[in-house]
């Protein structure tokens, strides 16, 4: 089953990690994305440009709203996703507590609907 890891946090802290902390957290992408390719599992992700090119679209009685920003109900964003193939949710729970990132906001998994 494929599952979807929803990479969150707060933008300004990454912005003022230190250089090291930084690599740090890519080094740690690099051996996840690595792992899960070696196993076949990955199927695909990618960071996410900052919320300020995010828009938000909404739709409301028939009429179009465009919004900047995420504009979701939280302080921390979503930053990147990773997709997944997953023997069951538990083994998709194991691979995303490896994120780097759940050190420093959360990362959720979701099961993807098969279409």
């Amino acid at each position: 089953m494929r599952y979807v890891l929803l990479i969150y946090g707060v933008e300004v802290e990454y912005a003022n990690m230190s250089p090291q902390d930084h690599a740090a957290l890519m080094q740690g992408h690099a051996a996840f994305a690595e792992e899960t390719l070696k196993s076949n599992q990955i199927t695909g992700g990618a960071p996410l440009q900052s919320t300020r090119t995010a828009r938000t679209v909404r739709v409301r009685g028939g009429k179009v709203s465009v919004t900047d920003g995420p504009f979701a109900e939280t302080k921390e964003q979503l930053g990147g996703i990773y997709i997944l193939d997953c023997k069951n949710l538990e083994e998709a729970v194991a691979l995303a507590a490896k994120i780097p990132d759940a050190r420093y906001g959360c990362v959720e998994v979701r099961p993807a609907l098969d279409l």
